[in-house]
């Protein structure tokens, strides 16, 4: 009897080692992501980069300078935007959410995307000409085209960033997948400001205006199209593989798309608290970066009176910056967790973008339109490019710790709510930033229509360094110190995940 029992209890255990084993072979499969997989997980940002690029970067300097929109009309047109931005960003998340097909939640929005996004970039851009000769009409157009724009973006957005939360449960492999995210929107940026830098302002059109020529916008709204469609399509047909294996891991409510569920599903999100802190950082730091972005152009052109040439080779600090943060922030994570990696990033990120500006205008900077000049906004620029790549690709997966949580708590999968506010802050920031920027310019800094670089008064350019210097880093410092309140770390989110595993199991028999 006792050998009977001895074995039985072998045997017992035998099976426990197994089924253990097979659990942790499963969690890990899971848990890798395939590298082709990343790649063109990541390959579709650069559509999303090179939308956000072209207005961001140029959308400003076109109304104002060139077609002589007052800069706090633009600002309006903007602010107007994020009003829709608040309905679209997260009702599409929550579709996504509940959308069901034989394509699974997310790649039909993959699909359907690209196209009108493209064209509402190259509309935004070329103005009919009854049009322009109105500014009521200019503004109306920017409104609109400015609206649609956004509300085709986060239809890819937001499905793209919740199916690459899905893609691992492991809390390091979710900070490579968004760092492969991360990478590629750098690319579709950096792509989009040699173009317009050192072939269209620099060479086709540096006799006739470069930035202050109004046909040379043109060719790089059709670049900025190509790689929209390229970038998106890509991602759609790359990630396809993955529908199946997506569709096995879903966990959703299967009740109707209605607008009682919408807000249901936006109301248990925002009872996250960690989800809060970092909605309520996102919101700090996007005063810091909107204005940055925003003024870039003008502080290159006027400030800096750099020709188009040294602002194309203002890019290498993104280079530097974003390929150093792709490597470090995993291990960043692995050893001081995402908390204190996204606290100090904000922080750096804004200390650093601000530097070279505020050196300059304690006259520590070199001389104006100088080779050492660009040299020295370079060094500068690469630590705040650093701290920014880690900051973005921290929040990211910070994002889907959370969704982990909000499912044990709730029952409920919702990756489209949770990374709507992502889409919703990037886009915001881009527009806060006009907003800041733009009233800004008309009311504090006084930068008329027509301006031209070394032809500014040294009042003018001193009030503009102080917007772009000292009062836009003040956003970022803040964002830093309210992030400290995000708590979910490695050990928080294994004891989720395990949890959430114990009652699959129970369900599942």
């Amino acid at each position: 009897m006792d050998n009977e029992i001895r074995l039985n209890e072998s045997s017992l255990r035998s099976n426990s080692r197994e089924e253990g084993s097979r659990n942790e072979e499963n969690t890990g499969e899971f848990s890798r992501v395939p590298t082709r997989t990343k790649f063109f997980f990541g390959f579709g940002a650069g559509g999303e980069a090179a939308s956000m690029w072209i207005f961001n970067a140029l959308g400003l300097l076109f109304y104002q300078q060139i077609l002589g929109l007052p800069a706090g009309l633009a600002a309006t047109a903007l602010a107007l935007a994020i009003f829709a931005d608040a309905i679209t960003d997260p009702l599409i998340g929550a579709l996504s959410d509940r959308f069901r097909s034989r394509f699974g939640r997310r790649h039909p929005f993959l699909f359907s995307a690209p196209i009108p996004l493209a064209i509402c970039v190259f509309l935004i851009f070329h103005p009919p000409q009854f049009v322009v000769q109105s500014q009521t009409l200019l503004f109306s157009w920017l409104c609109l085209f400015t609206i649609l724009q956004r509300t085709f973006q986060t239809f890819y957005v937001v499905p793209h960033l919740a199916m690459g939360a899905e893609l691992s449960k492991d809390y390091i492999e979710r900070t490579r997948v968004m760092a492969f995210n991360n990478l590629f929107g750098l690319y579709g940026g950096m792509l989009m400001h040699l173009i317009a830098w050192f072939l269209v302002f620099g060479f086709i059109f540096a006799d006739q205006g470069a930035q202050l020529y109004r046909p040379a916008y043109t060719w790089i709204a059709l670049a900025a199209c190509l790689i929209i469609l390229i970038s998106i399509f890509a991602c759609a047909f790359g990630t396809r593989d993955q529908i199946d294996r997506l569709i096995a891991n879903e966990n959703g409510s299967s009740e109707p798309i209605s607008l009682s569920s919408f807000y249901r599903d936006i109301w248990s999100v925002l009872q996250n608290k960690n989800y809060l802190y970092l909605l309520l950082g996102l919101f700090f730091l996007s005063l810091t970066l909107g204005t940055h972005e925003t003024l870039a152009i003008y502080m290159g052109t006027f400030f800096w009176e750099l020709t188009p040439y040294q602002i194309g080779f203002l890019v290498l600090n993104n280079i530097i910056g974003v390929h150093i943060g792709f490597f470090f922030a995993a291990r960043l994570h692995d050893r001081f967790d995402k908390r204190w990696t996204i606290s100090l990033s904000a922080i750096g990120l804004s200390l650093f973008w601000s530097m070279s500006v505020n050196l300059a205008l304690l006259g520590a900077a070199p001389a104006k339109a100088s080779w050492e000049l660009v040299a020295f906004i370079i060094f500068f620029g690469s630590f705040s490019s650093f701290f920014g790549a880690v900051l973005n690709i921290s929040v990211m997966s910070a994002l889907a710790d959370i969704a982990d949580e909000h499912e044990l708590n709730s029952g409920m999968r919702l990756e489209g709510i949770f990374y709507s506010a992502r889409a919703f802050f990037a886009k915001a920031m881009n527009a806060v930033g006009h907003i800041v920027a733009g009233f800004a310019l008309q009311y504090y800094v006084v930068l008329p229509p027509q301006s031209l670089p070394g032809e500014v008064s040294e009042d003018v350019i001193f009030r503009l360094g102080i917007v772009d210097g000292p009062l836009a880093m003040i956003g970022g410092i803040i964002a830093g110190v309210v992030y400290l309140g995000y708590r979910i770390d490695k050990t928080a989110l294994d004891s989720i995940q395990q949890r959430l595993d114990e009652r699959q199991n129970r369900e599942t028999g």
